[in-house]
């Protein structure tokens, strides 16, 4: 008897309580203790950004991008519709402008090739979302950036550990974002990290992280005193998160590899309903290693979503859909600005479905899984 298989488990490490009691006994509670220095360390050295700064979640980390690039009211930044709100809020909180293009049928990444028409005098950004750790095709992104003088910021909250042509998403704009929340494959419960890309940008976003100040600076003695230096806001999360992001970091090629073997025995599982025609697999470029962030399938449209999720539902198995597009969300039609017909956007979001997915779920539970998505398409 198969027992009820949840969508997600958070994933613990064994390290994660004496990690905590460290910091608790150090009484480095607040945030930019040691284990927050460790984790920026490892961030800096895993994906060869200048600096990394941890963040108390990654809507935090893109609130901070907004503010770095000092986004006025009016100005215009581009991005997939098909994403979390926290890419566009962020902007918005700004008074920025989200301007949303349509996905790749394959990746369900922003199509870079409908970039360049939507730039207008008023762009100042481009936001690449790297869907299910899978990234975008930054080589044409960062071209179209640099013809027309725009930034570009990665969001990779579903990117840690997942590259592309070999160098770790989130590093290959002029900044990045990750997510730590549990949903993620690396966790601290809540957390997040901005990766700077551009040095220039260091000091600043230390500044914005700290309420302000250049506090960092006068703990680090280069300065006597610390005063406020300009508008931020407290973006640092408490040294507790950062010893349990710790206990995960150390993990995280054995995290990764686990979520990889569970995401290729559903590959393997699913590839015979690829070729009756009633479902598609993940597509993965060439020049990119994902993360097994997720894995989901694209229904047939002769195929009836409610009905496969039902089915999941009455067998206590945890399946789900994923975003409703932000072009047809009220704020979305209220705050943002959609230049075409997204017909993919809509296409490809009402027929995914994603499956359960997470250290330890077992190969029988898959079957499972799989048994119960045949009868229920078939």
């Amino acid at each position: 008897m198969v027992r009820k298989i949840e969508f997600n488990r958070p994933h613990i490490t064994g390290k994660a309580l004496q990690y905590l009691a460290e910091a608790k006994l150090g009484n480095s509670l607040a945030g930019d203790g040691p284990f927050t220095m460790r984790c920026h360390k490892w961030l800096e050295f895993k994906t060869g950004c200048s600096s990394a700064l941890l963040t108390h979640s990654c809507t935090a980390a893109l609130e901070m991008t907004a503010i770095l690039l000092n986004i006025q009211p009016g100005d215009e930044i581009i991005m997939p519709s098909y994403t979390f709100v926290s890419t566009a809020n962020a902007f918005v909180l700004r008074g920025g402008i989200p301007v949303f293009i349509d996905i790749r049928e394959d990746t369900l990444n922003i199509d870079e090739r409908l970039i360049e028409e939507a730039i207008t005098k008023k762009t100042k950004a481009i936001v690449p979302v790297h869907y299910a750790g899978v990234a975008c095709e930054m080589d044409t992104i960062q071209t179209i950036a640099r013809r027309h003088n725009l930034k570009v910021i990665e969001d990779a909250a579903q990117g840690v550990m997942a590259t592309y042509k070999g160098r770790a998403l989130g590093s290959i704009g002029d900044l990045g974002t990750y997510s730590f929340h549990e949903t993620k494959n690396i966790i601290s419960g809540e957390g997040g990290a901005l990766l700077i890309n551009d040095p220039s940008l260091t000091t600043r976003a230390e500044i914005i992280r700290e309420k302000g100040t250049d506090r960092s600076r006068f703990f680090r003695g280069e300065v006597d005193k610390y005063t406020w230096q300009e508008a931020g806001s407290s973006y640092l999360p408490s040294e507790l998160i950062a010893a349990f992001l710790w206990s995960q970091l150390e993990e995280a090629e054995t995290i990764t590899q686990a979520r990889l073997d569970v995401w290729e025995n559903y590959h393997y599982m699913l590839q015979p309903l690829e070729e009756l025609g009633i479902l598609r697999r993940p597509i993965i470029p060439t020049e990119c290693k994902h993360n097994a962030h997720m894995y989901y399938i694209i229904l047939a449209p002769e195929v009836d979503r409610k009905a496969v999720l039902d089915a999941f539902k009455k067998n206590d198995i945890l399946a789900a859909f994923h975003y409703v597009p932000l072009h047809s969300s009220p704020a979305g039609k209220r705050y943002g600005k959609t230049l075409s017909n997204l017909s993919i956007t809509d296409q490809q979001s009402e027929r995914l479905v994603r499956l359960p997915l997470w250290v330890g779920i077992k190969p029988e539970e898959q079957e499972f899984i799989i048994k119960i998505l045949k009868e229920a398409i078939i």
